[in-house]
């Protein structure tokens, strides 16, 4: 820095670096392999699609570790980001599902506790009520147990491995896992005080 400047503020405070940002080029690259995913799990490719969910998975936490590293967070990455990781999800079960990998039921578990939130969420934007959105621990477990599942399901059946109940026991966790976060959501928005 130059002896009597200001020091700039998206650089030094880690406030709003811009939009173009090597984070979130990492995080919209993983966006847009989300189609990619999505067709080889319905070809039938399911170890490529394995590689690419791991691919994927690894990039999330690129993405987060240089806006830390670099100081380049954004307003459009901590949407983006969201928003990336939950396409990659939700497509993976839906087309799982389709292709009978993963039960039906649990695939429209899923995308409905997300359109819960979502859905409560914009309710409450739209009656003038923005909601304090904070991470519950729930949650997290949930995101982690989503994503073991994906990655095991993916990698069980693209390699031929039968490990049926290993499949049986990640379904259940992720099973009670959705629900309890949806039901805690719904608890701490119904609690928020007037």
């Amino acid at each position: 820095m130059v002896p009597g400047t200001a020091p700039d503020p998206g650089r030094d405070s880690g406030q709003d670096s811009g939009h173009f940002t090597l984070p979130n080029a990492i995080t919209l690259a993983r966006l847009c392999a989300v189609p990619g995913a999505v067709w080889l799990i319905v070809q039938g490719r399911l170890d490529m699609a394995f590689w690419v969910f791991v691919a994927a998975g690894a990039s999330d936490g690129l993405d987060g570790w240089l806006a830390r590293v670099r100081n380049t967070r954004s307003r459009l990455g901590a949407i983006l980001d969201p928003v990336a990781d939950k396409a990659l999800l939700v497509s993976t079960y839906v087309s799982l599902a389709a292709i009978g990998v993963l039960p039906d039921w649990l695939a429209i578990l899923v995308v409905f506790r997300d359109l819960l939130i979502v859905g409560g969420v914009l309710l409450l934007y739209v009656l003038g009520e923005p909601p304090q959105i904070r991470p519950l621990m729930v949650s997290k477990v949930n995101t982690v147990a989503q994503i073991i599942l994906a990655a095991g399901a993916l990698l069980l059946a693209g390699y031929g491995w039968g490990d049926a109940w290993a499949l049986e026991a990640m379904v259940v966790a992720v099973t009670a896992t959705t629900i309890a976060s949806g039901a805690a959501y719904v608890v701490q928005t119904a609690r928020r005080p007037r």
